[in-house]
């Protein structure tokens, strides 16, 4: 899919974010990277063979969202 020099990691790679973005969607909140993950403003990605990676939370969120109920 990439045709950078040097190739962006693939879509299965531990460094699969570090790809170039293909297409960027700012308003919609989502950035298509060369390698054909999907990478959500929540940090939530789906990959090319269609898996889903859940958005990373940061141990504190939690505690935010009870503290200000």
């Amino acid at each position: 899919m990439c045709k950078h020099t040097p190739p962006c990691p693939p879509g299965d790679a531990p460094d699969r974010q570090a790809a170039r973005v293909s297409a960027a969607h700012p308003l919609q909140g989502w950035e298509l990277l060369c390698n054909g993950v999907l990478l959500f403003d929540d940090t939530g990605q789906l990959l090319p063979d269609g898996s889903i990676l859940a958005p990373c939370r940061g141990q504190f969120a939690g505690a935010e969202m009870q503290r200000s109920a």
